[in-house]
């Protein structure tokens, strides 16, 4: 996008609740941490679980808007405002890269999608300026994960000029299962299988995290949805070989909420986090 040499890392962010948007928690705090430790990016493009459609698009607004997709939360959240700039030029970066998939070039600023809780809430904390261009991609709901993960590969080039990649979603989200008592152990189903996708990731097995039901009754239960889910199989992608993983925040909230990230191309120090 600039010219830069730097090869950026891609990171998945486990986003948990939108409340963290604007309570102080320690998964707030760790983002932040994260993204003073980062090389500042052109762009970044984003894949947020809240984006799921039919068909693939990419917002490509000068100004996309801040999308409150939610309810029942208190009006400060709604309230909320990310005004990152976006990139038409990107887009249509992104929309050549994916070809011959058919992706739509969303620039309707006004009745457009825009960015989502997914992205803001978190880049809120990683890039509180909100001064660098954003671009979000959507996840086609008619797909399998192995296509994702296939049709993610091509952005690849992007981490070399610049862009960073970031998914957004939660490995384990199961919303029918969530426990309210503050402290709440995590179910034991998520616990494993939130251990299972920890040790293929090490193993780069993008495989089994691609075949990730083959894992049984824990990945069922873990994700009864695939939209969380996804976006973690578009920064797994774009991983070289011998790239290092790791996971600078972790941690299963309510039961059944996974808040792991997962980072590629990320040093030993900016791995780490308060906490870990």
């Amino acid at each position: 996008m600039n010219g830069s040499t730097i090869r950026m890392p891609a990171l998945f962010f486990g986003h948990g609740n939108p409340m963290y948007a604007i309570e102080p928690n320690p998964y707030a705090e760790a983002w932040r941490v994260l993204g003073e430790s980062l090389p500042r990016p052109a762009a970044i493009l984003a894949v947020s679980a809240h984006w799921y459609t039919r068909g693939t698009a990419v917002t490509a607004m000068d100004r996309p808007r801040t999308i409150h997709d939610f309810g029942g939360f208190p009006r400060a959240l709604f309230e909320v405002s990310y005004p990152a700039p976006g990139s038409p030029a990107l887009a249509r970066r992104v929309q050549k890269l994916l070809a011959p998939t058919p992706v739509q070039l969303d620039e309707d600023a006004a009745h457009g999608w825009g960015l989502d809780h997914g992205t803001w809430s978190v880049l809120k904390h990683v890039f509180p300026q909100a001064d660098m261009p954003v671009v979000q991609l959507s996840l086609d709901a008619a797909q399998t994960p192995q296509w994702h993960y296939t049709l993610a590969q091509r952005l690849s080039p992007l981490r070399g000029e610049g862009v960073l990649i970031i998914g957004s979603g939660n490995i384990v989200h199961n919303l029918q299962r969530l426990v309210w008592t503050k402290n709440a152990p995590p179910h034991a189903w998520a616990q494993r299988f939130s251990e299972w996708v920890r040790a293929r990731l090490l193993a780069a097995d993008h495989a089994a995290l691609s075949d990730y039901l083959a894992a049984g009754a824990d990945a069922r239960l873990s994700v009864p949805t695939p939209e969380h889910y996804l976006p973690l199989l578009y920064v797994i992608a774009q991983q070289g070989a011998g790239e290092a993983v790791s996971f600078p925040v972790e941690g299963l909230e309510m039961g059944g909420v996974d808040m792991r990230a997962v980072a590629l191309g990320l040093s030993p120090a900016a791995a780490l986090s308060p906490g870990n």
